[in-house]
């Protein structure tokens, strides 16, 4: 049995923020929880940017996960909407980080291609795969959870090296390491 790490994927948003915990130990994964935090009633910006930096700490206090794995802003035709999601983003940042944890950010494209094998995927094609991949519950209101739960599996994905947990310098230190899986010619 290998090491545990729980790793929390966020879809950042404004209006709706994703988040799901992915826990691996060894070669298995497990959905531990999916969920949002809903904004649509509070009365300005910096109420919701209070909103989920509270939720992301009640998060880490329950769940203490390792890493977070977070969805990169994309660059759409509203400079306002970028901002506000950017402060999102900023915040989880900021308290997963505060937090001592690792953190890493993907872009929407690398997610979805790490999913599905396809960078142009849709949201509901990317809940059609992890279901098939993972399982957690069928009756997911908002696509944001699935988002953040597929942000925290690319990152497992990503980082489901040969040799994990050492440090490659190069070809010639794989093919040392991995003599088996190298084929000669």
């Amino acid at each position: 049995m290998g090491t545990e790490t729980l790793i929390l994927g966020v879809d950042p948003g404004t209006t709706i923020m994703g988040y799901a915990l992915l826990q691996v130990v060894g070669k298995n994964t497990t959905v531990l929880v999916m969920g949002e935090v809903k904004m649509t009633r509070l009365p300005d910006q910096n109420a919701k940017l209070k909103r989920i930096m509270e939720s992301t700490r009640s998060i880490i206090a329950q769940y203490r996960p390792d890493i977070l794995s977070i969805e990169a802003p994309f660059f759409g035709k509203n400079p306002q909407s970028m901002l506000k999601l950017g402060r999102a983003q900023g915040v989880v940042l900021a308290t997963c980080l505060h937090a001592g944890m690792e953190v890493y950010e993907y872009s929407p494209r690398k997610i979805k291609q790490s999913i599905t094998g396809k960078g142009s995927a849709s949201k509901e094609q990317v809940a059609a795969m992890l279901q098939r991949m993972c399982v957690f519950p069928n009756e997911v209101k908002y696509l944001d959870s699935t988002d953040a739960l597929a942000a925290a599996y690319c990152h497992h994905l990503q980082n489901k090296l040969p040799v994990r947990g050492e440090r490659l310098t190069g070809w010639e230190s794989f093919i040392n390491k991995n003599e088996n899986r190298v084929i000669h010619k």
